[in-house]
């Protein structure tokens, strides 16, 4: 059993922007998972949310060297059957604004068994464990 969190855009973004609300609490976990020896996944939907997110909101040097700090990461690509999964969860939650992303990410954990790294309500209400 890999002792691991997939990470979402969250954290990853309050991480890297020192005016984020979360942005101390982000360095603190890290910090936790480094102690613990817990290794941070990337899916490949949240490492294109991230940079396009940082990319945006503080500019091309921080998106480049965000890119360059998580080169090295553990990234993992979501199967056919973890987007239909996030289809099917997106439709059958329609009342809620939960992001094909953020769903793709939610199906990848429940098939891997892991915590997901998150500031969102909404792995919650898909009923996806939550590293807290």
């Amino acid at each position: 059993m890999i002792r691991a969190v997939l990470a979402d855009t969250g954290p990853l973004f309050a991480a890297n922007d020192e005016g984020d609300e979360h942005h101390q609490r982000a360095l603190r976990e890290l910090r936790e998972l480094a102690r613990d020896r817990r290794e941070v996944l990337i899916a490949y939907p949240i490492l294109l949310e991230a940079y396009s997110l940082l990319l945006f909101k503080l500019g091309t040097n921080a998106a480049s060297g965000w890119l360059a700090e998580v080169s090295d990461a553990s990234f993992v690509n979501p199967t056919p059957e973890d987007y239909a999964r996030a289809s099917s969860t997106v439709r059958t939650l329609a009342d809620q604004r939960i992001t094909l992303v953020d769903a793709t990410v939610a199906a990848l954990a429940m098939r891997m068994g892991l915590d997901v790294w998150t500031y969102d309500h909404h792995f919650d209400v898909m009923r996806v464990p939550v590293w807290r």
